[in-house]
């Protein structure tokens, strides 16, 4: 395999080439839950996404979602600005492919960490110019919620991919979401009501429908061991997406933070407001995948495959994920561990080294 003006060929070309020899180069991964990194947070300061896409590569992802949680308005408009606007001059990092917005439509009982002055409920007005072409890529929603149905349909016909999450939803409520185009959960297991007997509610439905992909934060810490390797197990490769839901506090050390408006503590591996409940994580993508290889027992393949190929086919990008001939050359090499060696995107050797250019 070689690469040519960033995308992938089969035949030998001119130009860079590295020794990865001992290494696993896999395909570029892609985090759908990125809320900041290196002290950076995107819904406070979302006019630093670059910045924050600049930090990625060190972690070994090439392209992700910079998620704007539930906020003021003023915060999603400046993002998509920022976006449209393009990378400032020399720039390089992980290509962010359109913004997460995970609320402000979302159940009031389980906002998590979102602040709860600025949920709203769903209206076309609300989601007023929100389009894939405008850089709105995946949307998080209760589907409960009254308007909430209408919206998803709006948002699908637009081309976002439409999450159920931060929900109390009955598991009819989540199919009627899904009859409208909804195709993924937002952190599985998180924000949302356990499975019952007779109430199988969000998580359930998510187990159960083919047509649904889940988002499973994998850090140790959002679900427990035996949780996550049920729902593995029941989910299958395909339809597992692997995500950090990483906040400003991956990469920093343990002490305060911020999730938003909101003051958050980074203990031991946990970013949790001041009444201790989850507010993201600290986690790499990298970790993630340690941890669902070890509780699952997948190959690396099926692990890697959770956040490439599985997150590059829910948004529909169909030229990431894999490493196949005519794709862009978003390429992540690690050792036996999953240690980071290198990053290459488009071909564009961003983080670390391999071996030397020969």
């Amino acid at each position: 395999m070689t690469i040519v003006d960033g995308v992938v060929t089969s035949g030998p070309a001119d130009g860079p080439a590295y020794d990865a020899s001992g290494l696993y180069v896999l395909p570029g991964l892609i985090d759908l839950q990125v809320n900041g990194a290196a002290g950076i947070d995107l819904t406070l300061e979302p006019a630093r996404l670059w910045e924050v896409a600049a930090a990625l590569p060190a972690y070994g992802v090439t392209a992700f979602l910079p998620t704007v949680i539930t906020s003021s308005p003023d915060a999603r408009a400046v993002a998509l600005e920022t976006l449209a606007a393009g990378p400032p001059e020399g720039w390089a990092g992980a290509w962010p492919l359109g913004l997460h917005f995970e609320g402000p439509m979302i159940a009031p009982a389980r906002k998590g960490a979102h602040p709860a002055a600025w949920l709203v409920p769903p209206s076309p007005e609300v989601v007023a110019g929100w389009s894939r072409s405008a850089g709105v890529a995946m949307v998080t929603i209760a589907p409960e919620l009254r308007g909430a149905l209408e919206v998803i349909a709006t948002l699908v016909d637009r081309g976002v991919a439409v999450a159920v999450g931060h929900t109390e939803a009955s598991a009819e409520q989540v199919a009627a979401a899904v009859d409208r185009g909804a195709r993924s959960l937002t952190h599985l297991g998180n924000a949302m009501p356990p499975m019952a007997g007779r109430a199988p509610g969000p998580v359930g439905v998510g187990l159960a429908d083919p047509r649904l992909v889940a988002g499973v934060i994998a850090d140790g810490h959002h679900l427990h061991p035996t949780t996550l390797a049920a729902w593995a197990r029941a989910l299958g490769p395909s339809r597992l997406v692997a995500v950090t839901d990483c906040t400003a506090a991956l990469g920093m050390p343990d002490g305060p933070s911020r999730l938003g408006e909101q003051r958050v503590v980074v203990r031991q591996g946990t970013v949790r407001l001041e009444d201790g409940t989850l507010a993201g994580s600290a986690a790499s993508l990298p970790q993630c995948l340690r941890v669902l290889r070890s509780v699952t027992g997948w190959s690396l393949d099926d692990v890697v495959g959770c956040c490439t190929s599985v997150a590059a086919d829910l948004l529909g990008d169909e030229s990431r994920g894999r490493l196949v001939a005519g794709l862009r050359g978003d390429v992540t090499v690690v050792d036996d561990d999953l240690a980071v060696v290198a990053t290459v995107v488009g071909g564009r050797l961003v983080h670390g080294s391999i071996g030397g250019e020969g």
